[in-house]
């Protein structure tokens, strides 16, 4: 466990759950050299979790401790170390441009690089019920699309859905207004660089979605879904800074390779 600096309230073999706050949770696979977060959301009425994590093991019986509400499932973006539970929830979410995906997978993403990154670089015990050579990504219907702007009401909390393309077509980040919190999946966070190198990304739209994100007014959090549980707001201005270099040195192109900001880097 890297930098938490929040309270753990379940640590079992394979999952690590802190708490934000009372209503909200981060549910963190620190066994896995990715640092996975998912979070989870409790309203009045219903819960929202972003993302289910690698599905090394089943997010479910983690939240069942969490919350009797019943959970939607928000998905930031269709890549395996996100969508590994997918299917032990019955209510699923994700933008209209990777429904495709979702239903039918990532045509240019084979199965064995899927494998291979899942099952290497693992430092905690892994359940019985893991077979890296039968690793196979959820595959379904969504329950419904989102889109840019769409409001999530759980019952005395919403969340404000921004598409944020460029990791991936379909990429979202979630904004609490209320409390600050800003969800942004795999286009900010720290340690590692946030890549948009495969032919499935776009550097010019990561970019973009990284300008739009550093001009949320009244972020106080923001919970990136790899390595650190919770950044500063401050990291919006080291973006700001780092957008403005990269187009100013022509960098915003694949081949450029990684550039580093301060904490933060992108790889093109």
């Amino acid at each position: 466990m890297d930098n938490n600096q929040y309270t753990i309230v379940i640590d079992d073999a394979w999952f690590t759950v802190s708490r934000l706050d009372e209503g909200t949770f981060a549910i963190s696979e620190y066994g896995h050299w990715e640092k996975v977060h998912s979070f989870l959301l409790i309203g009045d009425e219903r819960a929202a979790l972003i993302d289910t994590g690698l599905g090394i093991d089943g997010m479910r019986r983690i939240t069942e401790q969490l919350t009797d509400l019943p959970i939607m499932v928000l998905t930031t973006h269709v890549h395996a170390d996100h969508i590994g539970s997918h299917g032990q929830y019955g209510e699923i979410y994700v933008h209209e441009a990777e429904e495709d995906w979702l239903v039918s997978g990532i045509k240019k993403l084979s199965i064995e690089q899927i494998r291979k990154d899942i099952s290497r670089d693992i430092t905690r015990p892994v359940p019985a019920s893991f077979d890296p050579a039968a690793y196979t990504p959820y595959r379904g219907q969504p329950t419904g699309l989102l889109r840019d702007g769409d409001v999530i009401e759980l019952g005395g909390r919403s969340l404000v859905i921004y598409h944020t393309p460029g990791h991936s077509p379909g990429h979202i980040a979630v904004f609490e207004p209320d409390r600050g919190y800003l969800f942004t999946g795999d286009l900010l966070y720290d340690e590692t660089p946030v890549y948009a190198f495969y032919p499935t990304t776009s550097p010019g739209d990561l970019v973009n979605s990284l300008e739009r994100i550093a001009n949320i007014e009244g972020v106080n959090r923001i919970f990136g879904s790899h390595n650190t549980l919770g950044l500063d707001p401050a990291w919006l201005d080291v973006v700001k800074e780092a957008v403005q270099e990269l187009r100013e040195k022509d960098l915003v192109r694949f081949g450029t390779g990684i550039h580093r900001f301060n904490g933060f880097s992108v790889q093109f």
